[in-house]
């Protein structure tokens, strides 16, 4: 019997600072800038406010990368446009730099973190820094078994908590969540049809990296049955994790879950977050108040899962890739709109509007640039 429960997690999480928002919310309508004129930058500042429970906002000022790494037994089916047991392959490029996330992350600089949560490969392969969180090699295949062990899927979320405290601790103020798998799109469109209630054919889509017809049958039929596994333990978020997920999906539910608990708020990328998200919604209903979605990646258990989060994408660029690429171009937004609501002057007050003096009295040093400062109160 394991000694995690994830429900437990609803009473450690609490949602951002309400009074801090319209804090926020007041500042805003007191710019210079017209309210609306921002558009959905507005918005984004505000909840960025309340989630430090500072205004002004703070900037952006160290974000990082997170993705967990793993292979999925599922692919052996050939429901993946790569190969099974090949992820390890993506990990490298990321680590060379030649990935779309690691081009982007340089650029912007903004450090990028892998985990090996379950890769199929000889860890020697690979740094020691990525593979000593390894929960297990590979996952298993879960149309006719259990993606993990009770024992592993505890290792795997409790591992995924393990690096978010990591990186709060660590002063990181912003994560980009992705993966790096093959395969991993299949155990997240079953989870998403297992959670909302649909069938297999709602919830397929191709993949990062593509795939034809045929191979689109072949995955809508291992969705099929391994929902068959699914549905019988809905009603325990770790045991679904076990016989449907993987390690890095475990892994990922783990992070989501102490992120909100640690205030550290979190960018989902595409349809494996989003995937992880919705079965940590489901185990603390507050937890999506800290994320947000980053993009549309065009898979259809993507845009279920979000719609079922309220969750409204950021972006929209038909960005397929994955490892957090879509994700990371969200940040820029998101830093775009700290600075403005932080460093936008405000609307000079009219004289004597505020504080009962005659039009025409001279008004005290400092009037009309009041400093509003952190409020840091918390409810639940």
């Amino acid at each position: 019997m394991s000694s995690l429960n994830l429900d437990d997690f609803s009473d450690l999480i609490e949602r951002p600072d309400s009074g801090v928002r319209r804090d926020a919310e007041e500042r805003r309508e007191r710019l210079a800038v017209p309210p609306g004129a921002l558009g959905r930058l507005d918005e984004l500042g505000e909840w960025l406010s309340a989630a430090q429970g500072a205004v002004p906002v703070r900037a952006v000022e160290r974000p990082r990368v997170v993705l967990f790494a793993g292979d999925h037994g599922v692919a052996e089916l050939g429901v993946s446009g790569r190969a099974a047991g090949t992820a390890h392959e993506l990990v490298r490029s990321v680590l060379d730099g030649a990935s779309p996330v690691a081009v982007l992350a340089r650029r912007t600089g903004v450090p990028v973190r892998v985990v090996d949560a379950g890769l199929e490969c000889d860890p020697g392969l690979l740094p020691e820094d990525v593979v000593r969180h390894r929960v297990r090699r590979g996952s298993g295949r879960i149309d006719v078994e259990d993606a993990l062990t009770p024992e592993e899927a505890e290792r795997a979320v409790r591992l995924g908590v393990a690096i978010a405290d990591e990186e709060a601790d660590a002063g990181t103020d912003l994560v980009v969540l992705g993966d790096l798998s093959v395969g991993g799109t299949t155990p997240a469109a079953t989870l998403v049809a297992a959670l909302c209630g649909t069938d297999a054919s709602v919830v397929t889509g191709r993949g990062g990296a593509g795939i034809d017809d045929l191979a689109w049958m072949r995955k809508c039929a291992a969705i099929r049955d391994s929902l068959r596994r699914a549905r019988p333990v809905l009603g325990d978020q770790l045991a679904l994790l076990t016989a449907v997920g993987g390690a890095d999906l475990a892994a990922t539910t783990g992070f989501l879950l102490q992120a909100a608990v640690r205030r550290m708020p979190v960018i989902l990328d595409g349809v494996v977050s989003a995937a992880c998200a919705l079965v940590a919604q489901r185990a603390a209903f507050r937890a999506p108040d800290w994320w947000l979605a980053g993009q549309v990646s065009g898979e259809p258990a993507q845009a279920k899962a979000l719609d079922r989060m309220a969750l409204e994408p950021l972006l929209e660029h038909g960005v397929t890739v994955g490892e957090g690429t879509g994700a990371l171009l969200a940040l820029p937004l998101v830093q775009a709109a700290a600075a403005l609501a932080a460093e936008l002057p405000e609307r000079p007050d009219p004289v004597g509007s505020d504080d009962g003096s005659e039009a025409g009295d001279t008004a005290p040093a400092g009037a009309g640039s009041e400093s509003v400062t952190s409020t840091g109160g918390q409810t639940g």
